[in-house]
């Protein structure tokens, strides 16, 4: 019993230590796989003694020792309770997200979005992918609902995308760390675009009163990025983008661009009698375009008026053939 004690203070240790230490820029593959595996080891001693009384009662007192000795090195502490030991893992992965002190090359290790499947105990790359099938880790996690099509991987990473944003726009943070972590990301999902996508779209949609700052940083930065706005347009659902241009005001006139840019380089093919994108270019056809444009109409009405007003000033033309605009407006009137 001893052991198991010991192993219990050294693992919530570990846990403040994670959160709250400069330490994590030493931390490796190796020494991060050792970390939640003692995580995990914490888990199973809750499985196994919750129901115990007085094996339980032993662990709390420990607890309650290694808590008094922790909020003495760290103001800020928070106690760990017995229960908490159930999401071990998770408070792991919660406290490395939250440290400011984290290193970018850890980052890659946990946020990884070519690796979907699950993966060796001593390999850290997809923890995600492992983290979501706890279901009570998941649901602490992501705030979306199960009936959410963006799927449990991009919900959860997603969760972690934002609580590292949340660290590095604190007023701690150095200036440029956010950028830069998500710049390092979009290298990591080289690839893995639709995916990196739908983890943009589940962060935007994930609304709480705390979020706002990352919210802002997040708009801006895809806006100083214009491949990923483009590619996050073309790969999601016209349904999901609509409702993040209903949930993200500040997403609409982006959006709206993208779209326009999309039709400006349309041309009308005779033979066709259809409206393609010039030089081969197949992103977008006519139809997919309507469908954008309606579901961004439904979010923000007021901008039909301008696409009349882009009908104008190329000559007001209600012919086929002759204005995309023209044509634009008279499928969406349909």
């Amino acid at each position: 019993m001893d052991e198991v004690l010991k192993n219990l203070a050294s693992t919530v240790e570990l846990l403040a230590v994670s959160a709250r230490s400069d330490v994590v820029k030493q931390w490796d593959s190796l020494t991060l796989s050792r970390a939640f595996g003692w995580a995990r080891y914490c888990e199973h001693l809750f499985l196994r003694f919750h129901s115990n009384t007085a094996i339980r009662r032993v662990l709390e007192k420990q607890l309650r020792v290694t808590n008094q000795n922790l909020e003495a090195v760290f103001p800020e502490y928070k106690d760990l309770s017995f229960p908490d030991l159930a999401l071990c893992r998770h408070l792991l992965l919660v406290g490395l997200l939250s440290n400011p002190e984290l290193p970018v090359s850890t980052m890659k290790i946990l946020f990884d979005c070519k690796k979907q499947t699950n993966t060796p105990d001593q390999d850290v790359s997809g923890l995600c992918s492992r983290l979501i099938q706890c279901k009570s880790a998941s649901k602490v996690l992501s705030p979306l609902t199960d009936s959410s099509p963006l799927g449990a991987d991009a919900e959860v990473q997603a969760s972690m995308l934002l609580q590292r944003l949340d660290a590095l726009l604190s007023p701690d943070s150095r200036a440029g760390q956010a950028e830069r972590f998500l710049d390092s990301v979009l290298r990591e999902c080289e690839g893995a675009s639709g995916h990196f996508s739908l983890v943009i779209a589940a962060a935007l949609l994930t609304t709480t009163d705390s979020r706002t700052a990352s919210h802002e940083f997040l708009l801006d930065w895809l806006q100083r990025k214009p491949s990923v706005l483009h590619n996050m347009c073309s790969a999601l659902p016209t349904a999901l983008l609509r409702d993040l241009a209903k949930e993200q005001p500040n997403f609409r006139t982006p959006y709206y661009n993208v779209l326009k840019n999309w039709a400006s380089t349309m041309e009308y093919d005779l033979d066709e009698g259809e409206w393609v994108q010039s030089g081969g270019d197949q992103t977008v056809s006519f139809l997919r375009l309507t469908e954008h444009f309606l579901a961004l109409f439904e979010a923000s009405p007021s901008l039909r008026e301008e696409l009349n007003t882009l009908k104008i000033s190329d000559g007001d033309f209600d012919v086929r053939g002759l204005s995309v605009w023209g044509d634009l407006l008279a499928a969406l009137s349909k």
